[in-house]
């Protein structure tokens, strides 16, 4: 069961670092920083669209924008970090 919860946690961390780098890239692609028109481009920002808006969309339900500034990530990643110290502190330490 420890193996199950280590895949778990492994899983939210890597979800982290795609949500880092889909803001990142959101902010690049904004202040046109990067080529649109790259198809290698393209092709990232759609990949990491597709991994990251199926979870934010209802988060942004609840939380609107304030004056253009999105901060569903800022709530999702709050979220995996508590998911993550409720998993370590409460749920590991009780598995055999």
């Amino acid at each position: 069961m420890r193996a199950i919860l280590d895949v778990f946690l492994l899983v939210l961390q890597l979800y982290t670092y795609v949500l880092i780098a889909s803001a990142i890239f959101s902010w690049l692609y904004a202040f046109n920083v990067v080529n649109s028109s790259n198809q290698f481009i393209a092709t990232v920002g759609q990949i990491l669209y597709n991994l990251t808006e199926p979870v934010l969309r209802p988060i942004r339900r609840f939380i609107p924008s304030l004056n253009g500034l999105d901060l569903s990530p800022i709530v999702l990643l709050l979220g995996i970090f508590l998911l993550q110290n409720v998993i370590v502190r409460y749920v590991y330490p009780n598995v055999f």
